[in-house]
């Protein structure tokens, strides 16, 4: 069963990224040591991840 987007975002949030918004259902992620590899994550918190994230 693929993970949820809602446990992608726990997952991060746990690992030390910052949450920005982004427009619609975009969320823009950075870590403090990384700042230059942002991550996009794209959907709905109920909304299956795709494999690739």
């Amino acid at each position: 069963m693929p993970k949820k987007i809602r446990e992608l975002k726990a997952m991060l949030l746990k690992a030390g990224f910052v949450y920005r918004p982004a427009k619609g259902s975009h969320s823009f992620w950075t870590h403090p040591l990384i700042p230059n590899e942002p991550v996009t994550i794209a959907g709905k918190d109920g909304d299956d991840a795709p494999r690739y994230l």
